[in-house]
C-alpha cells in the first residue's frame, strides 16, 4: 500500500497525538479520543501477529496487518486489511475490506462470535452481564429477537 511509509508506528503515534481525521482538522470528539486510545492499547499490547496503524495521517483509516499463527495452515502467511471506521464508533461498526474475507468467512465468524461471544469487551454491556446466566439471556435474546424481526427498535 503506497500510503503506508516505512515507520508507521512513528507516523501512527503523530497521527494519534494530532488527533487527525479524514478533514485534517481535530479529531471529531469522543470517536477520536476512543481510536487515540484503542491505537496506544493496540501498540503497547505487544501482541503477536497483529498490528494495525492510521494510513498517513488519517485516524479514521487504519492499515492492520494479521500474520497467520504458528503451528496453523496461515503461518508464514501475512494478511493486510483497510479498516475505516465511521462517526458513531463504536456503536457503529468499521469497514473493514480484505481478500482475506468471503461470504462464508464472514458468515462462519458471525456465527462463531454468536457462540462464543466476548464478554470481556461487549458492545451492548447488558447482554453481556446477562450472558452469565443462560436463562435470563435467552429470555432477553427471544424479547430483542422478536422486536426485531416485528420491524420494533429492540
Amino acid at each position: 500500500m503506497a500510503s503506508q511509509n516505512r515507520y508507521p508506528a512513528a507516523a501512527s503515534v503523530a497521527a494519534a497525538r494530532k488527533g487527525a481525521e479524514p478533514s485534517g482538522g481535530a479529531a471529531r470528539g469522543p470517536v477520536g479520543k476512543r481510536l487515540q486510545q484503542e491505537l496506544m492499547t493496540l501498540m503497547m499490547s505487544g501482541d503477536k501477529g497483529i498490528s494495525a496503524f492510521p494510513e498517513s495521517d488519517n485516524l479514521f483509516k487504519w492499515v492492520g496487518t494479521i500474520h497467520g499463527a504458528a503451528g496453523t495452515v496461515y503461518e508464514d502467511l501475512r494478511y493486510k486489511l483497510s479498516l475505516e471506521f465511521p462517526s458513531g464508533y463504536p456503536y457503529n461498526a468499521p469497514t473493514v475490506k480484505s481478500a482475506l474475507y468471503d461470504v462464508r468467512t464472514i458468515l462462519l465468524s458471525i456465527q462463531s462470535l454468536l457462540g462464543e461471544p466476548n464478554i470481556d469487551s461487549p458492545l451492548n454491556t447488558h447482554a453481556a452481564e446477562l450472558w452469565k446466566n443462560p436463562t435470563a439471556f435467552k429470555k432477553y435474546l427471544q424479547e430483542t429477537y422478536s422486536k426485531q424481526v416485528s420491524g420494533q427498535d429492540p
